[in-house]
């Protein structure tokens, strides 16, 4: 028995602690550009928000991110045959989105402290949900599956 298989209820721990802290970071970093819209380039509040931006991406969310990725594939080399399961494969699909989605915030903090940003209030309002949903649909695939068993 491997060390990953004698400690996969550790590991399944720690990987939904750190998916709880990146899917938090990722829900609320939008959130501050939807106010970061509306502050004056080189304001107050572009200073503060952009502070603000930068700590959570540094201090929260890559870090959870890559403690995701790092337990989460802990949790295949301990069961590498959930990757025949149909489940796994739309929850890789989301984390693939996740990851992507990830760096497109990232990118649109560059963007927000050059004082580049082109997208709207409106586009940070109705992208704000989508890591929600992408976890809706993760967490469904994988639980559902589990269920019918």
């Amino acid at each position: 028995m491997s060390w990953f298989s004698e400690h996969y209820d550790l590991l399944r721990g720690l990987h939904i602690i750190a998916v709880i802290a990146w899917m938090a970071g990722m829900l609320y970093l939008p959130r501050l550009y939807v106010y970061h819209t509306r502050a004056i380039p080189g304001g107050e509040l572009d200073s503060a928000l952009q502070v603000m931006e930068v700590k959570l991406l540094r201090i929260i969310i890559n870090p959870a991110m890559i403690l995701t990725w790092l337990f989460g594939l802990s949790l295949m080399a301990a069961r590498p045959d959930v990757l025949a399961q149909p489940w796994m494969w739309v929850k890789l699909a989301g984390v693939v989105f996740l990851s992507s989605w990830h760096g497109f915030l990232a990118g649109a903090r560059k963007k927000f402290a050059a004082g580049t940003n082109a997208r709207s209030e409106k586009f940070w309002r109705m992208t704000n949900e989508l890591p929600f949903l992408a976890a809706v649909i993760m967490v469904l695939a994988v639980t559902t599956e589990f269920l019918a068993r």
